[in-house]
C-alpha cells in the first residue's frame, strides 16, 4: 500500500500523457506536411534498405464502443470492395514513385476489421501488395483478427498469402463487460478461431486484453486471463482502457459510473500482469508479454526492442509506409498521415494524388529525443554515452532534462550524471517520466491517463 501511495503522489492516477508510439505525437501533425512531402520521401527511399508496410482496413460490421480507432460501420461488402479498388490505386501510385526492387520486411493489416474481407478480397489485396514490394528474406506478415468476423476459409486465405502472426482482439470474456462495451464475443467462438489458426500453421499468436473496462472486477479479469492462457498465446498485450469520449464519440455510450476507480484500475493491471508472468510469459516494456524464445522476448533481451504505432515490436525497419485511410507513414525525415476520413482518402487517390493530409518534419533534436524516449519506454533506462554514439556531442544537451527528471522522481529513478534508470517498482510511471523529455506539449490536447 505504501508504494501505491507513493505512485499516487507522483501523479500516476492524475497524469494524462502520450503512449509514445511516436515522437512527436500525432497531435503535432500539421497540414504544412502533406502529399508533397510524402512524394519526396517515397522517391528518396534506399532500395537496399527494407521497409515495413501497414494497410488500414477501416470497416467493421459492429462499432465497439470502447474503440477509439478510425473505423466505420457497414453491413454490406459494396463499400469494402470499392475501398480495395482505392488501395490498389494507391499501391500503383507508390509503385510509380519508389525505387525498383524495394523490399518489404514487415506487413501488417490493421483496422477496423481486416477479417471483414472475404477470401477473394484477401487474395486480391495481398497480390496487389506483393506486386509492389518484394518480401525480404526475414519477411513477416501479421493481421489483426476479430474472432467473430473470421472463419477457416478466411484464415486459410491469409495463411496462403504468408501470414505468420495473428493478433486476436479479446478485451474481456465476461458477458456483462462485453455488453457494456458493445462487443459480444463468446468464448467458444474465440476458441474456434484459435483452433483454426493453429491448424492453418500460424505459429505466432498474440492476444489483446484491456483492463479498466466497465463492470470489470479482479475475479472477472482473472477468469479471462486464465481462459486466454489456455490458448497458449505466444504474446499478450495488456492495455489500459483509454476513456476519451471527447475524441471518440461512441465512447459516450459507455456508462462512466461503471468504470473502475483509480485504485481498482491499478489492481486490475498489476494482478493480470502478475498472473501472465506466473504463467511463464516475460514482461516486455510497460504492457506486453512474450514467451521465452519469442522474437519479441529475444529482441528485449538483446536490447533491440523498438516501439511503433502497433506498440512494442522487434521490427528494425526505419521506414513504415502506411496505406489506406488515416494510416501514418514514418520516414527518416518525418511522419505523414493519410486523410483520416475514408471519403476524403478515396477522393484524393481517385484524383491521382497521394492522400497525405498532415504530418510532421523531424529535426535532429526531435530524433534525439524520440530515441531517448524510446529507450525509456523499451528498456526503462537511457545512457548519454549510447546516445552520443548515435547522435554525437549533441546528445549531451539532454543532461539537464535527465537531471530534472531525476530530481522530480527521486524515489523511483537513479541518475549518475550519465545514465538514468527507472526502478522496477516505478515502471508504472514510465510514460510520465518519458514526458519529461517531450518538448512538444500542444494546447487543448488531452491524452489518455497514465495508469
Amino acid at each position: 500500500m505504501e508504494n501505491i501511495e507513493k505512485l499516487k503522489a507522483y501523479g500516476l492516477f492524475d497524469a494524462r500523457v502520450p503512449r509514445y508510439t511516436s515522437y512527436p505525437t500525432a497531435a503535432m501533425f500539421t497540414s504544412q506536411c502533406g502529399s508533397d512531402m510524402q512524394l519526396r520521401a517515397l522517391e528518396s527511399l534506399d532500395p537496399d534498405i527494407p521497409v515495413s508496410v501497414y494497410i488500414h482496413i477501416p470497416f467493421c460490421e459492429r462499432l465497439c464502443w470502447f474503440c477509439a480507432c478510425h473505423t466505420q460501420g457497414t453491413q454490406t461488402l459494396a463499400p469494402v470492395e470499392s475501398y480495395i479498388e482505392t488501395l490498389e490505386a494507391e499501391l500503383k501510385l507508390v509503385q510509380k514513385t519508389i525505387p525498383d526492387g524495394l523490399r518489404m520486411g514487415r506487413l501488417h493489416w490493421g483496422g477496423g476489421t481486416p477479417t471483414i474481407l472475404p477470401p477473394h478480397l484477401i487474395h486480391r489485396l495481398a497480390q496487389a501488395i506483393f506486386n509492389v514490394f518484394l518480401p525480404d528474406e526475414d519477411f513477416e506478415f501479421s493481421v489483426e483478427i476479430d474472432p467473430t468476423m473470421v472463419d477457416r476459409d478466411k484464415i486459410d486465405a491469409l495463411a496462403a498469402n504468408g501470414m505468420k502472426r495473428a493478433s486476436i482482439g479479446i478485451q474481456d470474456f465476461d458477458p456483462e463487460v462485453q455488453a457494456a462495451i458493445g462487443r459480444a464475443q463468446p468464448f467458444d467462438i474465440t476458441k474456434a478461431c484459435v483452433d483454426h489458426l493453429r491448424a492453418a500453421g500460424i505459429k505466432s499468436l498474440n492476444a489483446d486484453l484491456v483492463y479498466g473496462l466497465p463492470h470489470q472486477t479482479l475475479e472477472r479479469l482473472t477468469d479471462t486471463v486464465d481462459k486466454v492462457l489456455n490458448f497458449a498465446p505466444d504474446r499478450i498485450a495488456l492495455f489500459g482502457y483509454a476513456h476519451v469520449p471527447w475524441a471518440s464519440k461512441r465512447q459516450k455510450l459507455i456508462d462512466e459510473q461503471a468504470l473502475p476507480d483509480d485504485l481498482a484500475r491499478y489492481h486490475l493491471s498489476t494482478r493480470a500482469a502478475a498472473q501472465i508472468s506466473e504463467a511463464g510469459l516475460a514482461p516486455i516494456g510497460i504492457d506486453h508479454f512474450a514467451r521465452l524464445g519469442d522474437e519479441l522476448e529475444t529482441a528485449a533481451q538483446n536490447r533491440r526492442l523498438r516501439r511503433n504505432f502497433q506498440g512494442y515490436t522487434a521490427d528494425t525497419c526505419q521506414t513504415l509506409i502506411g496505406l489506406g485511410a488515416s494510416s501514418i507513414s514514418r520516414f527518416p525525415n518525418g511522419y505523414i498521415q493519410n486523410a483520416p476520413a475514408t471519403a476524403a482518402y478515396i477522393q484524393r487517390i481517385n484524383a491521382g494524388e497521394f492522400a497525405g493530409a498532415k504530418g510532421y518534419a523531424l529535426t535532429q533534436e526531435d530524433r534525439l529525443r524520440a530515441r531517448a524516449i524510446e529507450l525509456l519506454m523499451c528498456e526503462f533506462e537511457v545512457a548519454l554515452s549510447q546516445l552520443e554514439g548515435e547522435f554525437g556531442e549533441h546528445a549531451k544537451t539532454l543532461a539537464p532534462d535527465l537531471r530534472k527528471i531525476a530530481g522530480s522522481f527521486q524515489d523511483f529513478v537513479d541518475f549518475d550524471g550519465q545514465h538514468l534508470s527507472i526502478h522496477t517498482d516505478g515502471r508504472a510511471l514510465t510514460r510520465i517520466i518519458a514526458a519529461g523529455l517531450d518538448q512538444h506539449v500542444p494546447d487543448r490536447v488531452t491524452y489518455s491517463r497514465a495508469s
